[in-house]
């Protein structure tokens, strides 16, 4: 499985070599990628899936590379693959002779690796990993025409809100590990009660949902997946109606066992994806768009899985895991005959579509059955899937009455809102503005003529996928005690007449209705109260106070960064030590200060009023050398003259520097106005109080020499130098001695540069 994942990284990385060649010749060797995938993972269906198949590779803090395939991340690794292929073969004659063309295989290739490494992942912080770069990659496929400011901006919105969602499944997954000791997944989930018996399942919960949310598009994260409608056709096809938006749903499969034992669980699934369901279906009525339309309805398919796993009852899994089909193929069919529509014609609006059967009556009858597929129409696999959630709701445990008919409105409004998409640019007149469009080529029909024939034969041969796909998801998912069947006649009972109904209503509202040109302006006045314009406004307020902040803190000027770093040390250090701090002071210390330290201790001070009150720069810097020099006699006192040396070195070289800088700079100004003056004299006092305070605490600790020691012992021994100080700066700490030297060295180059720097005569 490792080689499958890396096998998309490779080829993305072997692209800059073979770029000319399948741009120019071989447009359709990367199809042969996931073509070969797809055939892989299929043999499984062949020989049998055992319970799982892993492997493991040690890692890092904790962590494996652990891939797991079992019936769950089977279903998503076919779909992955399955609709890659035809993605990739449909790219070759959609984007022929685009000159960026190999890098959006690469790109395409590196989000195809990344989802089936997020869906084989067998440890948490790898699903993490590649649940980020599912994000990243994208991001990049979203914003591929990157000229276009609308595509940048959709593609920097998808990456925030679903990055969003990367930080809480992070922060979940990491809580999860402490609660449980590990990061293996299998061993996470088999005991529940470790995380429904915390003090954190709350956050857990969540963690989990706020990154399903965001990845799955649901109310109120939803808006980026329409604004990623700015993409390539085949990026909206895949990643929007099998692998990207599916990827949360796949979280929310994965961890229910852990969580569908609670109420709250079960409770805010329900809710959440009968809002986003619902949301979605009106929407997609509002839309003239093709990709709108498909957009919306992609966000209310979403929000039926989210609601179906809340129900979170034998059936309702079912439903879901077979709606997850369903909706893969005809979706994705839906939008690779808008690509068509838009590549044939060069318009996706559906009130200037109409008469296409006329020159495309192949793609035509694709879109039909398609569209017939996402209503429910019997024959088709939408049928089944329709079937499946009416039965799910009329059997949950829950108020089955108020959850039927919320399945029931969402269905009428997506199957008419399929019909605008997949049968309104084919029926009527051909406009004359599209009397010149001309039919497509195969390698434009035949990947959603696959499709629709897929959604037919499942339609009417369902039985063929329970035993190897959907009886193995279930057995992943825990014990199952009832195993639905999957048949295409169920009889004349009440699933059948609402499935009836729904089909009935949605032809109606398709029949005698044009909600888009007359509801169609409702979103834009509603705008101003929209989720992604609350989300946008926000953003706004975070980008302006980054501003602020960085007016405030990065002013230029050194000594602001001064003021704040000093203001900031002191007021961190007052509340940690004023609370219990004591002022070691005794009398003692100032009885035993001799005449001559007096006198030093004068010549500090005063020196240290002179060089703040002075007008001249020539006496300040005089002031600033006798402090230095003063300091070096007190080194001298107290048994140091070889740090009285260096001390006296550097504070000549100091003073000389000072004064060769002096002579060129202009006359003394007085630049800074009192109040300044003021501000930094109060907290150059309290900073010297701060140190003061700080120094006669360490004096009066007990004093630690450990250290001290084992210097005094090994300065001789180890190094073969009596003089312990230079012994420690030489050769105990001999690279940070060189380091300082180097740094010495670096600043006196610059200054030197600076004073011989000439201004040339004519150069501003």
């Amino acid at each position: 499985m490792a080689i499958a994942i890396l096998a998309g990284f490779i080829f993305a990385l072997l692209v800059p070599f073979t770029g000319k060649i399948i741009h120019d010749k071989l447009q359709f060797l990367p199809a042969l990628l996931p073509l070969s995938l797809f055939i892989w993972f299929s043999t499984f269906l062949f020989i049998g899936l055992p319970p799982s198949i892993s492997e493991s590779t040690e890692w890092a803090f904790g962590a494996s590379l652990s891939f797991v395939c079992d019936g769950l991340s089977l279903i998503f690794a076919l779909l992955i693959t399955g609709v890659g292929v035809l993605v990739f073969a449909y790219c070759a004659t959609y984007m022929k002779k685009h000159p960026y063309l190999p890098r959006f295989y690469a790109y395409l290739s590196i989000f195809m690796a990344s989802m089936l490494g997020l869906v084989l992942s067998g440890n948490a912080i790898t699903l993490f990993i590649f649940w980020e770069l599912t994000s990243i990659s994208s991001f990049f496929l979203i914003g591929f025409n990157n000229r276009e400011e609308p595509s940048r901006k959709s593609a920097l919105v998808a990456l925030a809100v679903t990055g969003f969602g990367g930080l809480a499944l992070l922060a979940a997954v990491l809580i999860m590990g402490y609660l449980t000791g590990t990061y293996e997944i299998s061993a996470m989930l088999q005991n529940p009660e470790v995380f429904t018996d915390s003090p954190y399942f709350v956050l857990i919960l969540v963690l989990i949902l706020l990154a399903a949310f965001t990845k799955s598009a649901q109310f109120p994260f939803h808006f980026w997946l329409p604004g990623a409608m700015k993409a390539p056709t085949p990026v909206s096809t895949y990643l929007h109606s099998a692998t990207m938006v599916k990827a949360g749903i796949y979280l929310l499969f994965r961890f229910s066992p852990a969580f569908r034992s609670e109420a709250l669980w079960g409770e805010l699934l329900m809710v959440i994806g009968a809002i986003t369901m619902l949301y979605g279906a009106f929407h997609s009525l509002l839309r003239s768009d093709l990709k709108g339309i498909l957009a919306y309805t992609t966000i209310s398919a979403l929000g039926t899985l989210t609601f179906l796993i809340g129900i979170g009852t034998e059936l309702a899994i079912t439903a879901a895991l077979i709606f997850v089909m369903v909706h893969a193929l005809y979706k994705a069919a839906l939008f690779l005959v808008a690509g068509i529509a838009d590549h044939q014609t060069h318009t996706r609006d559906i009130q200037l579509l109409g008469g296409l059967r006329k020159v495309m009556p192949l793609v035509s009858i694709i879109a039909f059955v398609s569209a017939l597929s996402g209503a429910g129409i019997p024959l088709t696999f939408g049928f089944i899937g329709k079937d499946l959630i009416y039965e799910s709701t009329l059997h949950s445990n829950g108020s089955a009455v108020l959850l039927t008919f919320i399945a029931l409105a969402a269905n009428v409004l997506v199957g008419a809102a399929g019909f605008f998409a997949g049968i309104k640019p084919f029926a009527g007149k051909l406009p004359a503005a599209l009397s010149t469009t001309v039919a497509p080529v195969a390698g434009l029909w035949l990947p959603p003529m696959v499709l629709a024939v897929l959604s037919l034969f499942f339609g009417m041969f369902p039985g063929f996928l329970f035993e190897p796909l959907i009886a193995p998801a279930l057995n992943a998912l825990g014990d199952v005690a009832y195993y639905p069947q999957l048949k295409l006649w169920h009889g004349f009972n009440s699933v059948f007449w609402l499935s009836m109904g729904t089909i009935a209503a949605a032809t109606a509202i398709y029949l005698f209705t044009k909600p888009y040109m007359v509801l169609g302006h409702l979103p834009a006045k509603l705008n101003f109260m929209a989720p992604e314009t609350i989300a946008l406004r926000m953003g706004k307020l975070y980008t302006d106070t980054a501003v602020y902040w960085n007016k405030g803190f990065q002013s230029g000027y050194l000594r602001y960064y001064i003021l704040i770093s000093i203001s900031t040390v002191v007021a961190l250090a007052a509340a940690v030590h004023l609370p219990g701090f004591h002022w070691h002071f005794e009398l003692d210390m100032i009885r035993n200060v001799t005449p001559y330290e007096w006198i030093l201790i004068t010549i500090l001070i005063s020196s240290v009023f002179i060089t703040v009150l002075t007008d001249s720069r020539l006496t300040a810097v005089a002031a600033m050398g006798v402090i230095g020099f003063a300091i070096c006699l007190i080194f001298v006192i107290y048994g140091a003259p070889d740090l009285a040396m260096t001390q006296f070195s550097i504070d000549t070289l100091t003073v000389i520097l000072f004064v060769l800088v002096l002579y060129k700079l202009p006359r003394y100004l007085k630049l800074t106005p009192g109040a300044s003056k003021v501000r930094d004299g109060i907290l150059s006092i309290l900073f010297g109080t701060f140190i003061t305070g700080i120094v006669l605490d360490v004096l009066s600790a007990p004093k630690p020499n450990e250290v001290s020691q084992f210097y005094m012992d090994n300065a001789y021994l180890l190094a073969k130098g009596k003089n312990v100080v230079n012994v420690i700066l030489v050769d105990f700490r001999g690279l940070d001695t060189m380091i300082e030297i180097t740094v010495l060295a670096v600043a006196a180059i610059g200054v030197f540069g600076l004073l011989k720097l000439r201004t040339v005569k004519g150069e501003s």
